[in-house]
């Protein structure tokens, strides 16, 4: 592509999808396909009104992508006419995104994760099946395109393929009306810039756990595929009276909002309207609550400062990118739960002042985008999202936006360039997020299990959620337990339980040969340091992280080689490549892992002691926790488990 616009022009169902997204083109200067005699004479727009729309080129993207199965020159080029980007520009974002093409390929894409907790549940013998019966990975078969793919977050189920097919799709059903108590109406119908319902989710199948033959069949017809189990089937604790975050997933309909208020839904947001803002960040400073997401951070700490700004708009920016290797949490809270966190996101947006939300979404997470569509539809339509939030005088609504397959853009400030329509790559810090974020205004960034525990805090009191857990990790954690073990899925426990409780719930193998905290960022423990207390700085004591939560429990039948092998090229893979540090050592991982795979003792020592420096100096100078975290697994894999050795 070169930075100016092509001859190309898009076809009838490309220039459909972005006109349906942005609506028509005002003008033959944006994309229309004749100039009038008003276009002769002037234009309109120049770089103000394009800097105000760039932040549409990610969904517009989205929209051709959905409907035709690749991008297009003439689709990139429309896009860029209608945006008034460089076409290098946004060929750069598109070829960032590892769930677009811009090549041409099948409508149907088949997705099948080969990472770590799938690689533990045969994910390459069903790879080594797919490649007889279609050839290898991109080649085209039976309609369709198959590729090797990182997590799906679908670990309970492992082996994992998600079916994603282009094509307009139905629109999306009518919603229940709002109830005559529910304050002031919503805007039901969306807004404009929003990515439109209708052909906007593509999946056809969830096929987990995966055979080849399944895969096949569902390539073929994949209205022959089978039912997703609901999610309550991914919490085993299900219907249990001491769960906290989980007490509405398999026993709540998610769809239902007179369900979700009937169960206590919404008593927290009316608490929230009598404390007011600084008495709602007071009540999660006085709780205690850190970030879930691996750092830590207190949340009402980052609440105050950016309610703090006088820079303004606010925004509320929450992180549902969960993309680390092991994690499903997040999406399980989604598929099972959505309206908490509309609610706990309306509460957050009402304490750091913020009157626009935005959902930042995996791309390979249909079903929870659904639900929370039509959660957010169904809040606008009962008064609990728009202009005047339950009566309140409060405005407030939230917009999903979707990534495209990054794992970089889990990362905070990454995120903030995805949704403005650039690569999703780290920005330097400081300024920080709370001064300057998305939009370069101040913005609080928290992932969706932190949120939802803003509603117990309001719901029962800060004492009463301070009282479990320890002093310094409050109330409950979430753990995505996977691998070698009887019953997978996620557990909730308070903080300060040990590790060997979690796993005596999940039911370990008989020969435990080691545990993965933290996913691929984490580390590893051995079956002797089961006793380890679950607890931020329990963890951190034991020379080791508790990360997001993840738990993938190995035994003995899993060459822990490969495993290192599988997380070397997963960090290789999503490097942005914005620093040398990251960008060259994760190759160079990866390159000596590849060269003492099946070695040990003297024979891989000098490759160990590269990766040593190697991995310092990623630690030491990467621009984000990606490349700070790239070398932690293996590193505690040799240092701890005796691998090479």
């Amino acid at each position: 592509m070169d930075l100016r616009y092509t001859d190309a022009v898009p076809s009838d169902a490309e220039r459909a999808a972005v006109d349906g997204l942005l609506g028509p083109p005002p003008s033959g200067w944006e994309g229309a396909e004749d100039r009038t005699e008003t276009d002769l004479r002037w234009a309109t727009g120049g770089a103000s009104a394009a800097k105000d729309r760039r932040d549409q080129l990610l969904p517009a993207l989205h929209a051709v992508n959905d409907r035709v199965g690749w991008i297009s020159e003439g689709a990139l080029n429309y896009i860029c006419r209608r945006l008034t980007v460089a076409p290098a520009e946004a060929y750069g974002v598109a070829t960032f995104y590892a769930m677009f093409s811009v090549r041409p390929r099948p409508a149907k894409v088949l997705h099948v994760c080969t990472d770590l907790a799938c690689a533990a549940s045969g994910s390459a013998a069903v790879c080594a099946d797919l490649t007889e019966r279609l050839g290898a990975p991109g080649t085209p078969a039976e309609g369709a395109v198959w590729q090797e793919s990182p997590c799906l977050g679908l670990c309970e189920r492992a082996p994992a393929a998600l079916l994603l097919q282009a094509g307009a799709q139905p629109a999306p059903p009518a919603f229940e009306e709002r109830g005559a108590e529910d304050g002031a109406p919503g805007h039901g119908k969306g807004r404009a810039g929003e990515e439109p319902a209708a052909g906007a989710v593509r999946c056809s199948a969830v096929l987990a756990p995966a055979t080849a033959a399944a895969i096949v069949t569902a390539a073929r017809a994949p209205e022959s595929a089978p039912a997703e189990p609901p999610a309550g089937a991914a919490v085993p604790q299900a219907g249990d009276p001491a769960l906290v975050l989980l007490r509405r997933i398999g026993t709540v309909d998610p769809a239902s909002l007179d369900d979700y208020r009937s169960a206590g839904g919404y008593t927290a947001l009316r608490r929230a309207f009598k404390l007011g803002p600084a008495g709602v960040i007071r009540e999660v400073l006085e709780a205690g609550l850190v970030g879930r997401g691996g750092a830590a951070f207190p949340t009402g700490r980052k609440w105050q400062a950016t309610a703090q700004q006088a820079d303004g708009p606010h925004y509320l920016v929450c992180n549902a990118d969960e993309s680390e290797p092991g994690t499903f949490k997040d999406r399980v809270l989604m598929e099972g739960d959505p309206y908490a966190l509309v609610e706990a996101m309306t509460i957050a947006g009402y304490a750091i002042g913020a009157h626009q939300g935005y959902i930042y979404l995996r791309g390979e997470y249909p079903r929870a985008y659904e639900r929370l569509d039509h959660a957010l539809r169904s809040a606008r339509t009962r008064g609990l999202l728009g202009p005047d939030v339950l009566g309140q005088g409060y405005a407030f609504d939230i917009e999903i936006r979707r990534g495209a397959g990054a794992y970089i853009c889990g990362e905070e400030t990454a995120i903030f360039n995805s949704i403005e329509g650039q690569r999703g790559e780290p920005r330097s810090k400081p300024p920080f997020p709370v001064e300057k974020g998305l939009f370069g205004k101040p913005t609080a960034v928290n992932n969706v299990e932190t949120l939802v525990n803003v509603l117990p805090i309001l719901e029962h009191g800060a004492a009463a959620y301070a009282a479990t857990g320890t002093e310094t990790s409050t109330g409950t954690k979430l753990f995505c337990v996977s691998g070698q073990v009887a019953r997978p899925g996620i557990y909730e426990l308070p903080f300060g339980a040990s590790l060997r409780e979690l796993l005596d719930l999940a039911g370990p193998p008989e020969r435990l040969r080691a545990v993965l905290l933290g996913g691929a960022a984490g580390g590893f423990v051995r079956p002797d340091e089961l006793d380890v207390p679950l607890t931020f700085e329990g963890t951190r004591a034991a020379g080791t992280t508790l990360g997001s939560g993840v738990v993938l429990v190995l035994d003995d039948s899993v060459e822990l080689p490969r495993v290192l092998l599988r997380i070397a090229e997963f960090f290789r893979d999503e490097s942005c490549g914005q620093c040398v540090p990251c960008r060259v050592g994760t190759v160079r991982q990866e390159e000596a892992l590849h060269r003492i795979v099946d070695r040990t003792g003297a024979a891989a020592a000098q490759d160990i002691a590269l990766m040593r420096e190697v991995g310092q100096a990623m630690r030491d100078a990467s621009i984000c926790g990606l490349g700070q975290t790239a070398w932690n697994a293996v590193e505690s894999a040799i240092d701890r488990l005796g691998v090479y050795k």
